[in-house]
Formats: structure tokens, sequence, C-alpha cells
């Protein structure tokens, strides 16, 4: 089985919730917490800018940044959204991730069709992140009834000022996981402080060179009162096998992965289902794609993946993933049909139009 090289993708986030939750706030904490990773993004409906992290979380604030070739409200299909996304995604700008941070009375469901639907090869959809304001929970659902909708298909919802909730915020947080009944993970936050990590990989602070990081300007102003409160209350898992992984069990694996697992990333050796390539996985809620690359000429055949979620029980997630290994040295004939649906460009069904 043979396969041209996937290209590198950059994960594009929606970042959706009501007016007031705190969206540029966390998109801000963002890029505070970005070490040496490249924000890109495309704000409040109007325009698309490449972020420098040096730059943008002073200068944003709760203005809209607005381009004069455009804006994204005019953006009625995928093909139009690729033409602020070609500008982000192009290699020369640098950029990590892309965050859409949509505005508050946006319907976020349109903003990741769009995404699913784009020819763009260098994106991958990054996951809907829905904003909930925990002190004015009550009030913004009896008025925009719709939010229950917003949370039904969230990825990853972040229940942000708690600080000013009634009693810590508890019934809020509970009432929302019930509305969030695709399985995403629901974290507890004041002041939109989240880990990065769950939405991009940051990469380590020192490594750009002859270009200021956001870390030169702020990590000097960062210590104090603010050190360490992220408030993310997340759980991760890392696992590692030097016996390849039966695509069989490891797709039964993924289809009944736990409520509150948001993120899985990694690859997997598949052994002799496919001895020419490993398999890049990428899953944000029940969001899944596979990316097969070519091994390296003497490259450990290993697979190592990492599991980010809120409430998931590490201990038994590693089980489940240690009895997906498998060293016959046969292949099923048909073992692979699971992996290849999940294939850019091959996939059928529903996760590929996010109708699950």
């Amino acid at each position: 089985m043979e396969h041209h090289p996937t290209p590198r993708q950059i994960p594009v986030v929606v970042l959706a919730g009501f007016l007031g939750s705190g969206k540029t706030t966390l998109l801000n904490h963002l890029l505070h917490r970005s070490a040496g990773s490249r924000i890109g993004a495309i704000v409040n409906d109007f325009g698309a800018i490449e972020i420098d992290a040096m730059a943008v979380a002073g200068a944003l604030g709760d203005s809209t940044v607005s381009l004069g070739n455009g804006c994204l409200c005019c953006a009625v299909d995928a093909s139009e959204l690729d033409v602020y996304l070609e500008r982000l995604a192009h290699p020369g700008t640098g950029v990590d991730v892309v965050v859409i941070e949509a505005s508050g009375l946006a319907e976020p469901q349109e903003l990741v069709r769009m995404l699913l639907a784009s020819e763009h090869p260098g994106i991958v959809y990054g996951g809907l992140v829905e904003v909930v304001d925990a002190a004015e929970f009550d009030g913004t659902r009896a008025k925009h009834p719709e939010i229950d909708r917003h949370l039904a298909l969230a990825d990853l919802v972040v229940v942000n000022k708690l600080d000013r909730a009634a009693e810590g915020g508890e019934r809020v947080l509970g009432l929302v996981r019930s509305l969030s009944d695709r399985g995403a993970a629901v974290v507890p936050a004041t002041y939109g402080r989240i880990d990065p990590e769950f939405l991009f990989d940051c990469r380590p602070g020192g490594e750009r060179i002859g270009q200021l990081s956001f870390d030169d300007l702020h990590d000097h102003h960062e210590g104090g009162a603010h050190e360490g409160h992220l408030h993310t209350a997340y759980d991760s898992l890392s696992f590692a096998s030097a016996l390849p992984l039966d695509p069989r069990r490891l797709m039964a694996f993924l289809d009944s992965r736990p409520e509150g697992l948001y993120r899985i990333k990694g690859h997997v050796d598949l052994g002799p289902y496919d001895t020419g390539n490993r398999y890049v996985v990428h899953a944000v809620g029940r969001f899944l794609r596979f990316y097969p690359e070519a091994w390296g000429r003497g490259e450990e055949r290993l697979t190592q993946l990492v599991l980010i979620g809120s409430g998931i029980d590490t201990a038994a997630l590693r089980k489940e993933l240690e009895a997906c290994t498998n060293d016959a040295p046969q292949a099923d004939e048909h073992g692979m049909w699971g992996v290849l649906r999940y294939v850019q460009g091959l996939e059928e069904g529903p996760e590929g139009d996010y109708d699950d």
C-alpha cells in the first residue's frame, strides 16, 4: 500500500460563544501562553489577519480586526473562507494554528461545515470550542435557547467566569455537561485560562531566532498572582508501544472513546496491515482523521499517542490501548477498512460531514 506524503496541515479551531462570554479574553490568554507558536486568527466575522503573538494581545482588546479587502461575514461558502485560510496557512507565515473567533450571534455549525467542506490541503478542522459565561448562563439560555444546540455540537466547552457564579458554578457545570451530548470535554475556567495544549502543540519558547516571541515580551510580567493559575482540570495520557496495533481493535477503541476525551494525537504502527506507512491520528471530540506517512529509513517503528480530556480514566484508557496491540505476522484482508474510512479523500460516512 503506497501513499503520497501528507502535507503539513494547520488545525483550524472555531471559537464560539455569546457576547460577553469571554472569547476574546480566552484568545488573548492563548496568545500569552503560546510559547514559541504563532497563532493566526479570523476575528469576529470581519476579516482575516496574521497574528504575530508579540503584537496582538494588547491591541486586540474587545475591538474588531478588519481588513480593507473584505469581511468574513461575506464568506458565504467554503471556497470564500478558503481565501482567508490560504493567507494564514501559507508556509511563509509560520502560523501553527488558526483560531476563528465567531461573533457572539454567529451560528457555529455553519462555520464548522464550511471548514469540513474546505478543499484547502494545508488545513484540518481543529474542533469547536464553545465559551459559556457561568454567571449569566441562565439568562443567556432564556434569551437564546439555541445555546443548547451549540453546546450539543461542541467538542470542548469552556465554562468561564466561575469566580462570579453562585456556589462556585457547580450547578452550571453539571447542566452544561448534560447538554453536551457529543461527549465534549467541559473545562472550568476563570479569565479564559485554559491550557493551550487542548488546542495546539506549543513550540518551545526559544525556538524562533531573530524574532521576538510573545514570551520575550511577557514572561517578566506574568509572575506573581497569575503564575500557574490555568484552572484547566484536565488529564492527559501518553501511550507508547513497540508492538503494532490491530486496526480493528483500534477502531473499536476510537468508536467507544468516552465523554470528556477531547483530543487524541500521535501516530500508530499497524504492522503487517501497512508495512510502508505509519498513520498519524487526529481526533477532536468525535471528529477523526488518519494521515498515512511513510516510515523513515531506519526509523524505529513505534505507536506513540497522547490523549487529553477532562474527567477521563487514564488507567482504563491505557489498558484499552494495550488490548489493541497485536503481534500477528499476517494481516486480515479486510482489517484496514475501518481505518481507511477516515483517511483524507477516502473517508465516507457521518464523521466527514459532522453529522454523527
